[in-house]
C-alpha cells in the first residue's frame, strides 16, 4: 500500500472535477477522498484493484467514474452491475445524493467493502448486494443499469435484461467498444449511442456505450 497523501491527491482530484465541469460540493470532494482512502486501505489486504498508487488511483478510478457523471442526469436509481470496489457506482453515489445506487457483486470480499464504505460514508442512497446479477429480483426496477469493464456486452443485457424499468437504458462503461461486440447485442437490444469520454489526466481511450431496447 502507497502513503496516501491527502492533500496531494486532493489537488489532482480538484482539478479534474474542475476539468470536468462538475458541481460537487466541498463535502462530496471529502467524500471521494475518504471513498479513496478506505480503497487504499482495504486494497493491501482485499486486493480491490490492480492500482496500487493513490494518485494513479485518482484518474483511473475516481476521474473515470466522474467523466461518466453527467450521462446519468436523468436517472433516479441505478444498478452497478460487477461493482467491484464501487465504480462506477460508489461514486455515482457520492456525486448524486438525490439517486438511488444499488451495487452487485459475487465476491463477498468486495460487497463487504462496499457496505464498509456505505456505513463510513453515511450514504442512505446505497444497497449492496452479495449474489449473481442473473438471479437478483426487485420491486422497483431500475431505470438505468450500468457497468464499468464488466462483460461483454451481449452477457451484460442477458443477464441483467430482466431487471430493467420499461423505457430504460443501460450505461456500459468500456475503454474502446468494439463493433464486433456492439454488433453481436441479441434483439431487441440496440446501441444508440457511442460516446467518447475525456478522462482529465488519462490519455486513453474511454467511451459510454447507451444501449436500449429497439421499438417497432
Amino acid at each position: 500500500m502507497k502513503v496516501y497523501d491527502r492533500a496531494v491527491v486532493a489537488d489532482v482530484l480538484k482539478k479534474g472535477i474542475k476539468q470536468l465541469s462538475l458541481e460537487l460540493s466541498e463535502a462530496q470532494v471529502e467524500q471521494l477522498l475518504d471513498y479513496l482512502a478506505l480503497l487504499n486501505k482495504w486494497n493491501s489486504v482485499y486486493n480491490l484493484t490492480s492500482v496500487r498508487d493513490p494518485l494513479e488511483m485518482v484518474k483511473l478510478h475516481l476521474l473515470d467514474s466522474l467523466a461518466a457523471v453527467a450521462a446519468f442526469a436523468g436517472a433516479a436509481n441505478v444498478l452497478d452491475v460487477g461493482a467491484g470496489g464501487g465504480l462506477p457506482g460508489m461514486v455515482l453515489a457520492i456525486s448524486r445524493p438525490d439517486m438511488k445506487v444499488a451495487m452487485i457483486d459475487t465476491v463477498h470480499k468486495k460487497t463487504a467493502f462496499l457496505n464498509q464504505v456505505k456505513a463510513e460514508l453515511v450514504l442512505g442512497n446505497v444497497t449492496v448486494y452479495t449474489k449473481k446479477v442473473q438471479e437478483l429480483e426487485v420491486k422497483t426496477k431500475f431505470d438505468v443499469i450500468t457497468s464499468r469493464a464488466f462483460a461483454d456486452l451481449s452477457d451484460f443485457v442477458n443477464w441483467s435484461g430482466h431487471l430493467l424499468a420499461e423505457g430504460g437504458q443501460f450505461i456500459a462503461l468500456k475503454g474502446t467498444a468494439p463493433a464486433e461486440e456492439r454488433e453481436r447485442l441479441p434483439a431487441p437490444w440496440k446501441v444508440q449511442k457511442l460516446e467518447p469520454l475525456q478522462v482529465p489526466g488519462l490519455d486513453a481511450e474511454r467511451h459510454l456505450v447507451f444501449i436500449k431496447e429497439e421499438t417497432v
